[in-house]
Protein backbone atom coordinates (compact mmCIF):
# COMPACT_ATOMS: atom_id res chain seq x y z
CA UNK A 1 0.00 0.00 0.00
CA UNK A 2 1.18 3.67 -0.58
CA UNK A 3 1.43 5.95 2.17
CA UNK A 4 -0.50 9.02 1.25
CA UNK A 5 1.42 11.00 3.32
CA UNK A 6 4.21 9.74 6.17
CA UNK A 7 3.55 12.18 9.12
CA UNK A 8 -0.35 11.70 8.77
CA UNK A 9 0.77 7.83 9.27
CA UNK A 10 3.51 8.57 11.83
CA UNK A 11 0.25 10.82 13.69
CA UNK A 12 -2.29 8.17 13.23
CA UNK A 13 0.32 5.66 14.81
CA UNK A 14 1.17 7.58 17.96
CA UNK A 15 -2.85 8.64 18.30
CA UNK A 16 -3.55 4.99 18.79
CA UNK A 17 -1.53 4.35 21.52
CA UNK A 18 -4.21 6.49 23.38
CA UNK A 19 -5.87 4.54 25.84
CA UNK A 20 -9.15 3.69 24.27
CA UNK A 21 -8.26 4.56 20.97
CA UNK A 22 -7.77 1.87 17.95
CA UNK A 23 -6.55 2.83 14.35
CA UNK A 24 -9.92 4.54 12.92
CA UNK A 25 -10.34 6.70 16.00
CA UNK A 26 -6.77 7.76 15.49
CA UNK A 27 -7.36 8.00 11.74
CA UNK A 28 -10.10 10.00 12.48
CA UNK A 29 -8.65 12.81 15.13
CA UNK A 30 -5.58 12.96 12.84
CA UNK A 31 -7.81 14.32 9.81
CA UNK A 32 -9.59 16.28 11.95
CA UNK A 33 -6.62 17.81 13.25
CA UNK A 34 -5.60 18.22 9.67
CA UNK A 35 -8.58 20.50 8.88
CA UNK A 36 -7.74 22.33 11.79
CA UNK A 37 -5.02 25.89 11.65
CA UNK A 38 -1.87 25.93 12.81
CA UNK A 39 -3.09 28.01 15.34
CA UNK A 40 -4.97 25.08 16.83
CA UNK A 41 -2.65 22.72 16.72
CA UNK A 42 0.07 24.84 17.90
CA UNK A 43 -2.05 24.96 21.08
CA UNK A 44 -2.93 21.62 21.15
CA UNK A 45 0.62 20.50 21.12
CA UNK A 46 1.47 23.34 24.19
CA UNK A 47 -1.11 21.78 26.00
CA UNK A 48 0.20 18.66 25.92
CA UNK A 49 3.54 19.19 26.42
CA UNK A 50 2.68 21.42 29.77
CA UNK A 51 0.60 17.94 30.64
CA UNK A 52 4.12 16.71 30.85
CA UNK A 53 6.26 18.96 31.98
CA UNK A 54 4.65 21.57 34.31
CA UNK A 55 2.18 19.32 36.04
CA UNK A 56 3.58 17.35 39.07
CA UNK A 57 2.31 15.15 42.13
CA UNK A 58 1.47 16.77 45.04
CA UNK A 59 3.80 15.63 48.30
CA UNK A 60 1.43 16.01 50.81
CA UNK A 61 -1.82 13.81 49.34
CA UNK A 62 0.02 12.76 46.01
CA UNK A 63 -2.92 14.02 43.56
CA UNK A 64 -1.81 15.68 40.60
CA UNK A 65 -1.03 19.25 40.83
CA UNK A 66 0.37 22.62 38.95
CA UNK A 67 1.44 23.58 42.53
CA UNK A 68 2.80 21.74 45.78
CA UNK A 69 1.05 21.72 48.41
CA UNK A 70 -1.84 21.63 46.00
CA UNK A 71 -4.66 23.54 46.15
CA UNK A 72 -6.78 21.62 48.19
CA UNK A 73 -4.00 20.37 50.48
CA UNK A 74 -3.26 24.13 51.00
CA UNK A 75 -6.50 25.57 51.10
CA UNK A 76 -7.77 27.00 54.80
CA UNK A 77 -10.96 26.45 53.65
CA UNK A 78 -11.24 22.27 53.90
CA UNK A 79 -12.13 20.18 56.74
CA UNK A 80 -8.70 18.94 57.93
CA UNK A 81 -9.73 16.43 59.84
CA UNK A 82 -11.08 14.57 57.41
CA UNK A 83 -9.28 12.49 54.68
CA UNK A 84 -10.86 10.13 51.81
CA UNK A 85 -8.69 7.72 50.66
CA UNK A 86 -8.65 7.16 46.49
CA UNK A 87 -6.75 4.87 43.97
CA UNK A 88 -5.82 7.20 41.44
CA UNK A 89 -5.48 10.99 41.17
CA UNK A 90 -8.77 10.71 38.82
CA UNK A 91 -10.47 9.94 41.48
CA UNK A 92 -9.74 13.17 42.85
CA UNK A 93 -11.08 14.99 40.04
CA UNK A 94 -14.65 12.94 39.95
CA UNK A 95 -15.32 13.40 43.70
CA UNK A 96 -14.57 17.07 43.65
CA UNK A 97 -16.44 17.68 40.87
CA UNK A 98 -19.71 16.53 43.17
CA UNK A 99 -18.91 19.63 45.46
CA UNK A 100 -20.31 17.14 48.21
CA UNK A 101 -16.67 16.70 49.89
CA UNK A 102 -15.13 19.52 51.90
CA UNK A 103 -12.27 17.42 53.38
CA UNK A 104 -8.85 16.41 51.93
CA UNK A 105 -7.30 13.33 50.22
CA UNK A 106 -4.87 11.00 50.16
CA UNK A 107 -4.03 9.39 46.76
CA UNK A 108 -2.74 5.39 46.91
CA UNK A 109 -1.25 5.44 43.39
CA UNK A 110 -3.05 2.19 42.84
CA UNK A 111 -4.76 -0.89 44.75
CA UNK A 112 -3.07 -4.47 46.26
CA UNK A 113 -3.41 -6.44 43.26
CA UNK A 114 -1.14 -9.85 43.51
CA UNK A 115 -2.24 -10.49 39.98
CA UNK A 116 -0.15 -7.56 38.71
CA UNK A 117 2.53 -7.67 41.73
CA UNK A 118 1.07 -4.71 43.71
CA UNK A 119 1.82 -5.23 46.91
CA UNK A 120 1.02 -2.45 49.92
CA UNK A 121 4.65 -1.58 49.91
CA UNK A 122 3.83 -0.03 46.05
CA UNK A 123 1.32 1.74 47.93
CA UNK A 124 1.49 4.89 49.48
CA UNK A 125 -0.19 3.37 52.57
CA UNK A 126 3.05 4.45 54.52
CA UNK A 127 2.51 7.93 53.75
CA UNK A 128 -1.21 7.77 54.33
CA UNK A 129 -0.23 6.12 58.37
CA UNK A 130 2.49 9.13 59.01
CA UNK A 131 -0.59 11.33 58.29
CA UNK A 132 -2.79 10.15 60.59
CA UNK A 133 -0.48 10.04 63.20
CA UNK A 134 0.81 13.52 62.36
CA UNK A 135 -2.42 15.72 61.83
CA UNK A 136 -5.40 15.80 63.46
CA UNK A 137 -7.22 13.52 61.46
CA UNK A 138 -10.62 12.27 62.90
CA UNK A 139 -12.17 10.21 60.57
CA UNK A 140 -10.78 8.49 56.96
CA UNK A 141 -13.22 7.63 54.17
CA UNK A 142 -12.49 4.78 52.06
CA UNK A 143 -13.62 6.10 48.55
CA UNK A 144 -11.82 3.03 46.46
CA UNK A 145 -13.65 0.44 43.98
CA UNK A 146 -16.24 -2.06 44.85
CA UNK A 147 -14.14 -4.65 43.12
CA UNK A 148 -12.01 -7.80 45.05
CA UNK A 149 -9.04 -4.87 44.25
CA UNK A 150 -10.20 -2.70 45.83
CA UNK A 151 -11.97 -4.46 48.65
CA UNK A 152 -8.68 -5.79 49.30
CA UNK A 153 -7.29 -2.94 49.60
CA UNK A 154 -9.66 -1.13 52.19
CA UNK A 155 -9.85 -4.15 54.43
CA UNK A 156 -6.01 -3.94 54.53
CA UNK A 157 -6.38 -0.29 55.21
CA UNK A 158 -8.52 -0.92 57.87
CA UNK A 159 -6.68 -3.14 60.09
CA UNK A 160 -3.54 -0.63 59.72
CA UNK A 161 -5.95 2.00 61.07
CA UNK A 162 -7.48 0.04 63.70
CA UNK A 163 -4.80 1.30 66.51
CA UNK A 164 -5.48 4.84 65.83
CA UNK A 165 -8.58 6.53 67.48
CA UNK A 166 -10.14 7.73 64.50
CA UNK A 167 -13.13 6.55 62.60
CA UNK A 168 -12.87 5.03 59.57
CA UNK A 169 -15.81 4.88 57.38
CA UNK A 170 -16.46 3.91 53.07
CA UNK A 171 -18.37 5.84 50.31
CA UNK A 172 -21.95 3.90 50.19
CA UNK A 173 -22.48 1.44 47.26
CA UNK A 174 -25.92 0.91 45.75
CA UNK A 175 -28.31 1.41 43.10
CA UNK A 176 -27.72 4.53 40.12
CA UNK A 177 -30.56 6.85 39.90
CA UNK A 178 -33.02 5.56 36.77
CA UNK A 179 -31.81 2.05 36.70
CA UNK A 180 -34.76 -0.29 37.48
CA UNK A 181 -34.30 -3.08 39.88
CA UNK A 182 -34.09 -5.90 37.41
CA UNK A 183 -30.92 -4.63 35.90
CA UNK A 184 -28.90 -4.91 39.17
CA UNK A 185 -26.83 -7.53 39.74
CA UNK A 186 -26.85 -9.39 43.18
CA UNK A 187 -23.83 -8.04 44.35
CA UNK A 188 -24.94 -4.60 44.09
CA UNK A 189 -28.46 -5.09 45.12
CA UNK A 190 -26.89 -7.02 48.63
CA UNK A 191 -24.69 -3.85 48.68
CA UNK A 192 -27.55 -1.18 48.18
CA UNK A 193 -29.22 -2.82 51.14
CA UNK A 194 -26.47 -3.02 53.50
CA UNK A 195 -25.87 0.52 53.27
CA UNK A 196 -29.45 1.59 53.35
CA UNK A 197 -30.34 4.89 55.43
CA UNK A 198 -33.25 6.51 56.87
CA UNK A 199 -35.23 8.74 55.30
Amino acid sequence: MQLISEHLEKAIEQLSKLPGTGRKSAQRIAIHLLKQNEQYAQNLAQAILDLTTKVSRCSICGSISDTDPCSICSSPKREINTLCVVEEFNDVYLIERTNEFQGRYHVLGGIISPMDNVGPDQLRIKELLERVREESIQEVILALNPDAEGEATSYYINKLLQPYEIQVTRIAYGIPMGTELEYIDEVTLGRAFNSRTSL
